[in-house]
């Protein structure tokens, strides 16, 4: 199988790393842009090359037994990265003064910040009202933090005492796929709004306001996106 690199929007480029990379413990990386007027396609055919990315799952799957690292590319319009696992790999050697950890330095891309997080807990039965870490690493996905300053200034500053229905309509065209951390983020900001707005007497925009599912897209595929919703 063709191994394919190149995203067709942002949001997948996104949802690529958080869904399928960073999940499978790809947490080295090195990321950067192809200045104007150098083709992207360039970049690809050298940094593939030259750290054996094109292969197959079972080489994967063999290189991990034998305690090696497995890489990663990935590229939308300028923006690349590229991700290594744990283990001795050409990439670590040469690329050893960028690499980040991403469980220490969250990704930059698109306007959020990408970080794995060991320790979420878990509840050991519904009814249960105790919970204990399991000691998983988990992806997460927030709005990056001068984005989400900029939000919390765009709408605390003057638009906080608009009609429910304008400051809804704006609330609701904010463009950040619902991952639970953005979701948070977001209702951590409606909270704000509607502090000022009960001082002020007005009434509260509620919650309902915002997704809670996000988009689903094809990452490889120029198409229309499509609702969770409809791909349960």
């Amino acid at each position: 199988m063709q191994y394919r690199y190149e995203a067709t929007s942002e949001k997948g480029f996104v949802q690529q790393l958080a869904t399928n990379i960073l999940t499978h413990g790809y947490f080295f990386y090195v990321q950067g842009h192809v200045r104007e007027g150098k083709d992207p396609r360039e970049i690809d055919k050298k940094l593939l090359s030259k750290y054996g990315v094109e292969i197959s799952r079972s080489q994967r799957a063999r290189r991990k037994l034998s305690g090696l690292a497995n890489v990663h590319y990935l590229r939308f319009d300028r923006h690349w990265i590229l991700l290594a696992t744990h283990g001795e790999h050409l990439f670590k050697i040469e690329e050893a003064k960028n690499i980040r950890d991403v469980r220490e330095h969250p990704i930059q891309a698109g306007g959020y910040s990408l970080w794995v997080k060991r320790g979420n807990f878990l509840k050991r039965r519904p009814e249960d009202e105790t919970a204990t870490p399991d000691g998983r690493y988990r992806v997460r996905v927030l709005i990056a933090r001068e984005e989400y300053r900029g939000l919390r200034a765009y709408f605390l500053a003057e638009r906080w005492n608009w009609s429910v229905e304008k400051l809804s309509a704006e609330l609701r065209s904010i463009r950040y796929e619902p991952y639970a951390p953005v979701r948070k983020q977001l209702l951590k900001l409606l909270f704000l709004i509607n502090q000022k707005r009960k001082t002020a007497g007005y009434k509260k925009v509620t919650p309902d306001v915002f997704r809670y599912r996000r988009d689903i897209v094809k990452v490889f595929e120029p198409i229309a996106a499509v609702s969770d919703r409809e791909a349960a």
